[in-house]
């Protein structure tokens, strides 16, 4: 399988959590002979957009570009990233904002509904690291933003399925990592 691993952390000097669960299920995915290719979000440089013309119609940077050549050519997306202020960080939403442009993951269609989904046949999973307990923020705040992302990103899109990896109290105990760090690798190994 082709597995694209998108790494979401902000900080381009790396050595979060987040990391290493990209680097587990990467390197576990290889190991098991599926072909992985990754973007850090945080190296790429582009501007934010800011009308509905420059996303329509507007150029996308080379970064993206190249970020669209490797989701066009994967089976699988693996999206890592810390829940800042309870939602993405802003760098993660702006680089879906380029990278779902119309053309590339979406068209317009002259049927029954407004929008023709590029990306069918993909599946994701989504990791999402966190300070709070996992279950207070899937219980209490209903996991609000990694449901967005789901439904009015990926799944407009048309990837489906989507499966999603709620990591609570990540500076709690060690052994909750090393514990965390064998499921990515479980997930790489089986491609899911």
């Amino acid at each position: 399988m082709n597995i694209a691993v998108i790494q979401g952390h902000p900080d381009p000097a790396g050595g979060h959590f987040g990391h290493a669960l990209a680097d587990a299920y990467a390197e576990a995915a290889t190991a098991a002979g599926h072909e992985v290719r990754r973007v850090a979000i945080a190296e790429l440089d582009f501007p934010l957009l800011r009308t509905q013309a420059d996303w329509q119609d507007g150029e996308s940077p080379p970064g993206i570009r190249a970020a669209q050549e490797t989701v066009e050519w994967a089976d699988h997306l693996v999206i890592v990233f810390p829940l800042w202020l309870g939602d993405m960080p802003a760098l993660v939403k702006g680089f879906f904002e380029q990278l779902m442009r119309p053309g590339f993951a979406i068209a317009k269609s002259g049927g029954a509904t407004m929008w023709k989904k590029l990306l069918k046949g993909k599946s994701a999973r989504v990791v999402v690291t966190m300070g709070m307990p996992a279950f207070f923020y899937r219980v209490v705040y209903r996991a609000h933003s990694v449901k967005s992302l789901e439904r009015n990103v990926l799944s407009f899109c048309g990837i489906s399925p989507v499966r999603t990896t709620l990591i609570g109290t990540v500076e709690g105990r060690r052994g909750a990592r090393e514990d965390w760090l064998a499921r990515m690798r479980k997930y790489g190994k089986d491609a899911k």
